[in-house]
């Protein structure tokens, strides 16, 4: 009753006044004390979005949904709003670098998106090729014998057909497949050696695909905002995106290891616990979670 109280004192008295001391005393309004002084990334990027959509100006509430060819005008409209001094230049490049990632964050989502929404065509040369380097990239040493083959089992397909394996995350799945097998080569062919672990062992494929689905998932809920803030000071790009599923994969594969499932059986289970993990650590605003080349 008491915190109920205070909560409701502070939001509509002492918050007003407490906020026109500190402006007198440091000659900058609220905004100007926050994109300054908070830490650059997820910390300032996140704490600014909710102190706009608990602000009565349209201008503020509406700069969160802003897109990226209009963020150069949705800065000044905000400084103008606010009454804040264009010589403040610190302000504005923090205001715009925020905003930038706020807009690049949505339109990485949409890219992400339409890429899965795209099926895998075998009758697509693209497709195709992409298909066949993911063999090459991880069995150098071995010949494809056919384009349908008992094969693909190797690296941790279904059958002798991986275009079906594709359905949930269409192009999307093999997309981030080829992109860890192109820039952590090593790493993933270390990786699909211990797939085929005795006891172990995994399909590396069917739960590369899996990973894909986790990483979508996390991007589309927002828990990848403080992340991705953190990792670039801009616009969020689909090699950000790709990045974090190659962290995925790594961390997966020791995870598992470590923790010696019964069986493959019991795989869901541990997706599930191993996403948790993820989800934690995407909770904490300093957090950055990639690979280095």
């Amino acid at each position: 009753m008491l915190a109920h109280v205070w909560g409701f004192l502070y939001s509509n008295y002492f918050r007003f006044w407490l906020k026109w001391i500190l402006r007198l005393l440091t000659g900058k309004c609220e905004l100007q004390r926050l994109l300054g002084g908070a830490e650059a990334g997820a910390r300032r990027t996140l704490s600014m979005v909710s102190s706009f959509l608990m602000k009565s100006f349209a201008v503020l509430r509406n700069a969160v949904h802003v897109e990226e060819a209009e963020v150069e005008k949705c800065v000044r409209d905000v400084m103008k709003e606010k009454k804040i001094e264009q010589k403040d230049t610190r302000f504005k490049t923090n205001l715009h670098i925020s905003l930038l990632q706020i807009s690049g964050y949505k339109k990485l989502y949409l890219n992400v998106e339409n890429l899965r929404k795209v099926p895998y065509d075998s009758e697509n040369e693209e497709h195709e090729e992409q298909l066949i380097e993911l063999w090459n990239l991880l069995m150098p040493h071995e010949n494809l014998k056919a384009r349908i083959s008992k094969q693909w089992c190797d690296i941790g397909f279904q059958g002798d057909d991986p275009k079906t394996d594709f359905r949930g995350m269409g192009l999307l799945g093999l997309v981030n497949l080829v992109y860890f097998s192109k820039h952590y080569t090593s790493e993933a062919r270390q990786i699909l050696s211990r797939s085929n672990h005795p006891k172990l062992g995994y399909s590396y494929a069917i739960v590369g695909i899996n990973l894909t689905e986790m990483a979508y998932s996390l991007l589309k809920n927002g828990a990848l905002k403080p992340h991705l803030y953190n990792v670039v000071s801009g616009l969020p790009q689909m090699e950000h995106f790709h990045q974090f599923y190659c962290y995925l994969v790594y961390e997966f594969d020791k995870f598992w290891f470590e923790e010696e499932p019964e069986s493959i059986m019991h795989f869901n289970q541990y997706r599930e616990k191993f996403h948790e993990k993820i989800k934690g650590l995407l909770l904490d605003y300093s957090v950055v979670l990639t690979l280095q080349d």
